[in-house]
């Protein structure tokens, strides 16, 4: 087995508003840059775990996204990204 860092990003749907998103971008806009299209503001988790594969990784994080309750799915999308250690 080998061990893999797995990311959780967890963001509202397209559909949803993002307030805190907007603020930021609002704030951007003003101090920085015009060029900011849209902003987004989610949650970023990362778990260490020992898997055989990628896939087998990705896998058990989402199963724990999902079974866990840890987002909403009417609400949130997922993104799983898997990394080799």
């Amino acid at each position: 087995m080998k061990y893999y860092y797995v990311e959780l990003i967890i963001i509202n749907k397209d559909s949803v508003r993002d307030p805190e998103g907007e603020t930021i971008q609002r704030y951007v806009i003003e101090k920085y840059t015009n060029n900011i299209i849209e902003t987004r503001v989610g949650k970023y988790i990362q778990f260490k775990i020992e898997a055989n594969n990628e896939e087998d990784a990705k896998n058990l994080i989402e199963k724990i996204a999902i079974e866990g309750r840890l987002y909403n799915p009417i609400v949130h999308k997922i993104l799983v990204r898997v990394r080799k250690e």
